[in-house]
Order: structure tokens, then C-alpha cells, then sequence
């Protein structure tokens, strides 16, 4: 049941004693070194690439040093037991941890087999802890994407890919089996437009399976692609019509200089939308038709936007939703945009931080990604470190 509508306090994402309480002096200057690092564009490219290939050759030192500085800015830990702390950390400051195993499979039977133990894990520990509010998974991580395209495509599949296919049907359906069971929310991560269909349908069909009660397996909607939202609004009403409950974590997107090369090569219209702003629209929209619909759809902003954030905040507080009503959440990466995780939950919304983690040469794909967010954009500094030089600056002037 909703909880009892509450007035919120206002929510200010510049409130950085709230963004940055969790973190000692030393630990903010260590996060200081490392962003104004990372604020150079030349600086990160050369860098990663000298770190791949010192982990590639195990040259001695460097994973510690790696450990102890990008990989402790915006993972867990290696194993689900190393980020225990994290996950208490977090916790204190009334903070979800979604557990994101972030190692890229090898594709092929064991390492799907592999991670699906991975994840049944991830939801065994989240039954047992109450920081834990999801469990998320890859599709590709469970199965040949190979097979998943052919299969959007229409194309018949032979005897063995039929079979990979039923193998990595029976995965997921294990994954969100063991979640119900236990009550924990799953979310099923948004892939490439080519096969993203495939996953779509997977999807629904566990949804219509286990999402009888209540939403317990949650789709994910990219909305840089233009028919996302028009996907949302038809996923409801199946759901409506056929009697579950809809999940939906909405994104902006991760695929997209991949999906206008890949238009472009095979000759058909780009996914993509044309400018930022059709895409911040096209997200705000989305956000407003879901709290419109909250009877049968429950909701997670997966974003770092903060105009959305707050947008979504205004949206509750007119239509009198309480911050704390479970069927809405907010998400951020850890490491990433604590001045929105922490605000956010310091005002009593629901809000989790996807915390990654694996070994660390496995995640180094991760990890620079990560460090190119937050790069120097046309000669200003990046949004986190302006943050941080906020911040310590507050505290000098407060002693």
C-alpha cells in the first residue's frame, strides 16, 4: 500500500555538508586528488590506457594502487563480502545499495552459468539485508546476444542456438523466480536496440509471471531512443490488461554513439533522438506519465539530470505522494552525483546507488568510462569537481 502523503522538505542539490557528511576531511581530499585527475581529458586517456595494459601484464603495485584510488571511487569491492561496508555506509545515511556485478561475460555456457550464480547471490544477501531495495541484471550476461539478435530479426534459430536460447530462458526465469520468492525487486538492464526487443519480451513474460502482487521484475527504458516512451505507455496497458504490475527504471541511455554507428553502417534509421533536449523531454514525459499511472506502475529515475530529479520531487509533492511511497525510487552510480543520492535521501526519499563490483582488471572497462564522464567538458571543470572544491572550501571556513 502507498504510504500516508507527507509534506517533504525542500530539496536543494547545492546543500554539499548534506552531499559530502559521509566523508572524513582525508577522504574528501583523496576524492579531490582523484577528480582534478580525472579533469584531464589527456591525463585520462593516457592513463587508462597505461593501467590496462600494467594490469594486462600484472605488473607488481598496480592493481593496489588502482584498488585504492578509481576502483574504491566507484566500486564496492571485488567480491559481494568486500562491499559489505559500502553497503553499510551507505545504509547509515538511509541509502539503498543495488549490487551491479560488472564483469563482462565470456559467452559462452559457463560464464553465463557463472553469473547467474553471481546474481542469485546478490539476491540471497539482499533477502537477508534491508539496504539492499534491488537486484539488477544484464540479459547478455546470461545469454548469447548472437542469439538474441537472430531472434528479433525474425530468422530461425538452429537446434543448438535453439537450445542456448531455452538454457538462458531458464536462467532468467531462475533469477526472478528466487526474487520472488523472496520479495526482492530485480531490475533487467536496457541493451542494444538490436535485440533489445528480445530482452523486452523475456521481459514482460516474467512480469506477467511474477508480477502478480506486486512489481517485483522491472524493465528498463532508454529515452534517447525516440519510441521508448511510447513502449512505456504500451507495456501498461498489458499490464493493465492483463492483470500485473509494470517496473520501469528509466534511463537516459548508454549505447549511443554505438547505435548511430550501427544505423548507419546497416542502413536504417537512427534510434536515437536527434538532440539532448528531445531526450530530456522525452524523459521528463515519461517520468510524468508513470507518476500519472502509479496504480499499476512503480518507478526508479535511473539519472544524474538534476533538473529531472527535481521534476520528479515537484511531481509527488503536487499529486501529495509521500517521499517515502515504495513504488518510486531514485538511482544514482556510486561515486558519482552524491549531491543528488544524499539530498535526496536526507529528505526522506526513496534512493539507491548502483554499486558495481568484480575483480578489478574485469571492471577497468567500467571504470574508464567513468573517468571520461567526468572529464573537462569544453574548458570547464566537471559538476563533481566543482562539488568537491565546494565543499572543502565550506569546511576551511567553517573551523
Amino acid at each position: 500500500m502507498p504510504a500516508p502523503a507527507t509534506q517533504a522538505p525542500p530539496v536543494s542539490f547545492e546543500d554539499t555538508a548534506v552531499a559530502f557528511a559521509a566523508k572524513s576531511d582525508a577522504d574528501l581530499r583523496k576524492t579531490y586528488a582523484l577528480f582534478a585527475a580525472m579533469n584531464s581529458p589527456a591525463t585520462v586517456k593516457a592513463g587508462g590506457s597505461l593501467m590496462k595494459t600494467a594490469l594486462r601484464w600484472h605488473i607488481p603495485g598496480v592493481k593496489f594502487l588502482v584498488k585504492h584510488s578509481i576502483f574504491s571511487q566507484f566500486c564496492g569491492g571485488e567480491t559481494i563480502e568486500e562491499c559489505k561496508p559500502v553497503i553499510e555506509e551507505l545504509g547509515r545515511y538511509n541509502i539503498g545499495t543495488i549490487l551491479d556485478y560488472s564483469v563482462e561475460g565470456e559467452g559462452n555456457d559457463r560464464s553465463f552459468d557463472r553469473t547467474r550464480d553471481e546474481l542469485l547471490a546478490t539476491i540471497e544477501l539482499a533477502h537477508r539485508s534491508k539496504h539492499i531495495p534491488f537486484s539488477v541484471f544484464k540479459v547478455t550476461g546470461v545469454a548469447d546476444s548472437a542469439v538474441l539478435e537472430k531472434k528479433q530479426a525474425g530468422k530461425p534459430l538452429t537446434p543448438a542456438e535453439q537450445a542456448s536460447y531455452e538454457r538462458a530462458h531458464a536462467r532468467i526465469d531462475a533469477i526472478c523466480g528466487l526474487a520472488h520468492r523472496h520479495g526482492v525487486r530485480v531490475f533487467i538492464d536496457a541493451e542494444e536496440s538490436w535485440f533489445q526487443d528480445t530482452i523486452d519480451a523475456l521481459t514482460y513474460e516474467m512480469m506477467a509471471k511474477y508480477n502478480r502482487e506486486s512489481a517485483i521484475v522491472w524493465n528498463t527504458y532508454q529515452l534517447y531512443r525516440h519510441d521508448r516512451l511510447e513502449a512505456l505507455q504500451q507495456a501498461h496497458d498489458t499490464a493493465k490488461a492483463e492483470g500485473y504490475y509494470l517496473g520501469g527504471k528509466l534511463v537516459r541511455g548508454a549505447y549511443m554513439e554505438k547505435e548511430s554507428r550501427i544505423a548507419a553502417q546497416r542502413g536504417y534509421t537512427n534510434p536515437i533522438n536527434t538532440t539532448k533536449a528531445a531526450t530530456d523531454q522525452l524523459y521528463d514525459d515519461a517520468l510524468r506519465y508513470c507518476v500519472d499511472h502509479l496504480d499499476r506502475i512503480s518507478l526508479c529515475a535511473g539519472t544524474h539530470n538534476e533538473a529531472s530529479s527535481l521534476l520528479l520531487t515537484k511531481l509527488m509533492q503536487a499529486r501529495r505522494i509521500a517521499p517515502a511511497d515504495p513504488r518510486v525510487w531514485f538511482a544514482q552510480l556510486y561515486g558519482m552525483s552524491d549531491n543528488l543520492t544524499y539530498n535526496l535521501a536526507h529528505a526522506g526519499y526513496n534512493t539507491a546507488k548502483y554499486v558495481p563490483y568484480g575483480p578489478v582488471a574485469a571492471v577497468m572497462p567500467y571504470l574508464l568510462r567513468r573517468a571520461d564522464e567526468n572529464t573537462a567538458i569544453a574548458g570547464q571543470s566537471s559538476r563533481e569537481f566543482l562539488l568537491i572544491q565546494k565543499e572543502i572550501a565550506r569546511r576551511r571556513m567553517s573551523v
